[in-house]
This record gives C-alpha cells, structure tokens and sequence, in this order.
C-alpha cells in the first residue's frame, strides 16, 4: 500500500462516509435537537455529480468501499442516480447506505437496481409507540416491513443498528435478538454517545455492551463468530444456536477502534473530515469548483488524521448532532 493510502499513524484508509443531506425526517434523541438545527443552504450542498467527481479523484488512491449516509439520505431526491454514478467508478467495490428505513418499501429495488450493495437500518424500537417517541415524529414506520423489503430487493447483508439507551429502549435487547433466530439479518447493538446538544441523554442512559450481551443469552447460549462476509465494520459479533443472523455489539464508550479505523468521511457541504468525534477538517468543494486536483488536500488530510477521538471526554469537534456527519 502505497504512502498516499496511510495515515500518519500508518493506518489504511479505503473507506469513505458520504453525507449527502444534513436534513432527516426523525428528531431522534441522541441525533438531532427536536427543533431541527440551521440547515445548510442548497448552494453549499455538493452535487450528485460533484460528489461522483469527488470520489472519482479519490479512488485512485485506495478507496474502495463507500457508504451514502445523511441526516436521511433517502429524502434526497433520486438517489438511486447517484448510486448509478457511483457504481461507474471503476476502483469501488462495494457501496452501502445507512437510513432510518421508512422509505424502504419504495426505494430498495430502485437503489439494488442502480447498484447498492447492502443496507444499515437505525432501528432503536420495535413498538409503534416508543418508535414515535424516540424519533419524535409520527410517521407509522414499520421496520420489520422495511427490512423484509430491503431483503426482498436484494440488498445483502442487512444490518439494523440499535442505540441501546437505559430506561427508553433496552428492555426490547431480547426482542432484537430474537429477529437473529428467524432472518439472516445482522442486530448490532450500539453503546450510546451523548454528545453535542444531546446531553439529556448523559452516562446514566449507557448500556455497556457486557450489560447487553448478558440480556441477549436469556434467549439463548451465544457463541463469538465472525460478522457478515462484507462490511464487518467496528462490531464484535455473537451467533445464537441454530439462529441464521447474528448479534453484533459496536462499543464507542467502553472500548475505542481507533488503533484500526480506516474511515474518512465527506460532508454534504464538501468538507473531509477524518474523526467522527475530531475537529480536523478539509474543505474539498471549492478547490473541486475550481478544478483544482484532491489529491495532495487529500494527503494532507491524512497526514493530521488523529490517534483517537475523545468522545470519552466529551470533546466532540464542534458537532452539535451526530445527523450533521451522518454517524
């Protein structure tokens, strides 16, 4: 590998988070404030074809794995036409999405049938109520039928992520881990990161992911295996007898992946940013609207990649919600 595709810490980086939205259609608690935040205006907001340009100039370089993120990618309009362009650059293999799932039921086929690999769902109930009252919006979201839909299209794995917060939702870890038994879906449960203007969700809302894997055995012995074939990501994986799924546990507050990150992530308003929970930042729009080459702003990028956040410190780069990077 060559010296443009390491950090200064010499990890790897081939795997790029595109936000294209900052706007959702969940308030979410740990997300975003219920009154929204300042959206960024239209004209900041890179193009489909901006960004297919961007990662165009990017892949070269070692990038191989995209993942279209938000706010909610999917009220964008017409994502399937970015997918398309996406699947025409040459050096990526492999192009995932990260949503809420309520539009599912329409657009998987579309976006399997321009070229999406595989599907992360958000999904932090399975009761109607408590779904309203965590995305504190009614919506009538029905995330079984989703992943049945995103199943059917053939999107490969699926993957529904579970933000496990103390006294909102972790009495449905069972419930979760339940699904496992029936589908070959993928449950990961996620430890919660207060972060940003979100801190009425604070350390007592943490469920450590021990906590979490204890509940998960009531329903049966778990034995450690390996995650999917495609897209393991930062999750330790658990399998139940005879279940076709497994039970993932993703562990941001009580154990860091920082040593093997291998991510950077791009903006809606163009800005490289290379830690979730960093403040170091490269603003690739405007050098790419002048046609200048990304290359060497993307080496710079790497070479001030940080050794770890410091989530648990509570510095988190000037966000205010995890929906302005898409997580």
């Amino acid at each position: 590998m060559s010296a443009a595709l390491r950090d200064q810490y010499g990890r790897g980086i081939e795997y790029l988070r595109i936000s294209v939205t900052d706007k959702c259609n969940f308030r979410c608690l740990y997300c975003m404030p219920l009154e929204g935040l300042q959206w960024l205006p239209k004209s900041d907001i890179l193009s489909y074809e901006e960004i297919a340009g961007i990662v165009a100039q990017l892949a070269p370089l070692g990038l191989r794995r995209l993942r279209i993120t938000g706010g909610e990618p999917t009220i964008r309009p017409d994502l399937d036409r970015l997918v398309a362009m996406l699947r025409l650059v040459g050096e990526i293999n492999d192009i995932s999405l990260s949503t809420n799932g309520v539009r599912l039921p329409e657009l998987a086929g579309r976006l399997r049938g321009a070229g999406l690999d595989r599907v992360n769902m958000s999904v932090d109930s399975l009761r109607p109520d408590r779904i309203a009252a965590i995305s504190r919006r009614q919506t009538g979201f029905d995330p079984f039928a989703s992943a049945v839909a995103a199943e059917r299209a053939g999107l490969d794995p699926i993957k529904i992520n579970v933000v496990v917060m103390r006294g909102i939702n972790d009495d449905e870890v069972c419930d979760f881990a339940r699904l496992t038994l029936e589908h070959a879906w993928h449950v990961r449960f996620i430890e919660l990161m207060p972060v940003g203007d979100m801190r009425e969700l604070t350390w007592e809302h943490v469920v450590e992911s021990a906590e979490i894997l204890d509940r998960a055995a009531s329903v049966g012995p778990l034995t450690r295996t390996v995650g999917p074939s495609r897209g393991n990501g930062p999750a330790d994986y658990y399998r139940l007898e005879g279940a076709p799924g497994t039970i993932g546990v993703i562990t941001p507050m009580t154990h860091t992946y920082c040593s093997s990150c291998n991510r950077v992530r791009l903006t809606a308003d163009g800005r490289l940013r290379t830690c979730l929970f960093g403040d170091h930042e490269v603003g690739l729009r405007d050098p790419y609207r002048r046609g200048e080459r990304l290359e060497p702003l993307f080496r710079q990028a790497l070479a001030a990649k940080p050794l770890e956040h410091n989530l648990l410190q509570m510095k988190v780069g000037g966000l205010r919600a995890l929906s302005q990077v898409g997580g």
